[in-house]
């Protein structure tokens, strides 16, 4: 149920008449002062945008109609689209809201107070909870993590916690002196500890908007992350900023204990599972399995994608990519060739041998492998996975066998991790194969772009969108300058997905 959104904010739209949005997509080049947030749920951001519209009579609608909406009618909106309103007002509500948004809770606390006594004198006493409720809102959700400092500007706070298998990176996005969201997020330690919060922080920041201050934890150098995202950054020594890395490395301890406790059934769970397999198929040892699944476009750009599991777990090293010599619309063929090439190379450099090959597919891509290993002398054993009229695995089988899987057991979903994954690494390698073709189709058709700049505009941009969206300075420092605009004229009615 994962999502590729990025973080959303709070935008107070720089116009006249105030309106506030929720943004996701930001334009960096773009500078707006009142853009508010990293929030780290859209939830928690709808709430607040949900709070201020109902508390200020703010412009809703995208477009002005032709007649005041729903939202006039119920007294949320002035009907800008009809009615003309006194400028020092509009002026003054902005101001409000942009207070309210960093973390001055003041002016609209007074005004729900307000509200409330209004509604009470008037026996109004359902209207009047509302309102309680909306400053118990504040108060509890909003205004309870106030931190004792007095910068008033966006400060994110770094912190971790590190067992030497694993790290967990605890961030506090402060707003108007108060810690608004936080964020953890737990990584696998490959690199030294060092390398690997740095590396975090640097791509943290690839899709959201940077803050004009960065704490971060002693064991990190300020000069590398301060060059390479070119605001300030700290590693505090003393006082209130020193307490607040002190209380994002106490987060990320306990986050870790919590999360690696549920990590650590997960892996009983796979081991369990591994186990249940290799006695279902009545294996000696069961440590190796790889898996198989092709993927083409009409016959064109056929690939296939082989993902590793040892021991129950990724082994993501030694996951291979295949593109097939084979240009038409058979998956028998494609499977043939991906197997020979895989298990001759096995063979010639005495590599080492999985205990089970899976392959994506029915009886027939099953016979294909199976001939294949037979043929190189290997005592591998082949399966498929077989899927039901929904398209959904039900069970293994091999040439003579099946072997019927228990659905919402470990091993289904054991196997069904196993599918996703071989699945996800093919279907993206496909992508990836097809935009380069895209790209290759559209370059060789602009004069001045031969085989040499195809290749360097390849290899620093990657993708179509990329070069589209990439400055008239960054193209000539590839190609000269009257080639770079040629190209840029081409890409402009170019249509990318």
């Amino acid at each position: 149920l994962k999502d590729d959104k990025t973080y959303p904010y709070i935008e107070v739209v720089d116009s006249k008449v105030p309106q506030v949005k929720v943004v996701r997509t930001l334009n960096k080049n773009k500078k707006n002062k009142n853009l508010f947030g990293p929030y780290p749920n859209v939830t928690a951001a709808r709430n607040v945008l949900k709070l201020i519209n109902r508390m200020y009579p703010t412009r809703k609608c995208l477009t002005y109609q032709k007649t005041p909406c729903l939202y006039y009618h119920i007294k949320q909106c002035l009907g800008y689209c009809q009615h003309k309103q006194n400028d020092e007002y509009l002026k003054q509500m902005k101001e409000e809201i942009i207070r309210f948004l960093s973390g001055d809770y003041k002016e609209i606390t007074k005004k729900i107070n307000q509200e409330m006594q209004n509604y009470s004198d008037n026996l109004e006493f359902e209207k009047a909870i509302e309102m309680k409720e909306l400053i118990d809102y504040i108060n509890i959700t909003l205004a309870h993590q106030q931190v004792e400092i007095n910068e008033l500007y966006d400060i994110d706070v770094f912190g971790y916690y590190s067992d030497d298998l694993y790290v967990t990176i605890q961030v506090f996005f402060v707003r108007g002196a108060k810690i608004v969201e936080s964020y953890f997020k737990i990584l696998p330690l490959i690199d030294d500890l060092e390398s690997t919060i740095t590396s975090f922080i640097a791509d943290f920041y690839s899709n959201k908007l940077i803050p004009k201050e960065i704490l971060i934890p002693s064991i990190l150098k300020e000069d590398v992350l301060k060059e390479f995202l070119n605001t300030k950054v700290k590693v505090p020594k003393r006082g209130k900023m020193y307490d607040l890395v002190k209380l994002a490395n106490k987060n990320a301890h306990q986050n870790h204990m919590e999360k690696m406790e549920l990590i650590k059934r997960d892996e009983e769970k796979t081991i369990e599972a591994n186990e249940e397999l290799r006695c279902l198929l009545g294996l000696d040892k069961l440590d190796r399995i790889e898996l198989f699944d092709n993927s083409n476009l009409f016959g064109t750009n056929c690939v296939s994608g082989m993902v590793v599991f040892k021991n129950g777990k990724k082994a993501k090293n030694e996951y291979r990519k295949y593109k097939v010599k084979i240009e038409k619309n058979d998956d028998y063929s494609t499977m043939q060739e991906v197997i020979y090439r895989r298990y001759f190379r096995v063979l010639k450099d005495n590599l080492e041998r999985p205990d089970l090959i899976i392959v994506d597919g029915g009886l027939g891509q099953i016979n294909v492998a199976k001939e294949v290993i037979d043929s190189l002398n290997l005592n591998i054993m082949v399966l498929g996975l077989k899927k039901n009229d929904k398209h959904s695995t039900e069970a293994l089988m091999s040439t003579d066998e099946i072997y019927p899987i228990e659905k919402r057991s470990n091993l289904f979903n054991y196997l069904e991790n196993m599918q996703n994954e071989v699945h996800n690494y093919t279907i993206s390698y496909h992508k990836n194969i097809r935009s380069k073709n895209a790209i290759t189709s559209v370059l060789d058709n602009i004069s001045g772009i031969g085989a040499k700049r195809k290749k360097e505009l390849l290899k620093r941009f990657k993708t179509i969108s990329n070069i589209k969206n990439a400055s008239l300075v960054e193209l000539e420092k590839i190609l000269p300058k009257n080639v770079a605009l040629s190209l840029q004229e081409t890409l402009k009615n170019f249509n990318i997905k």
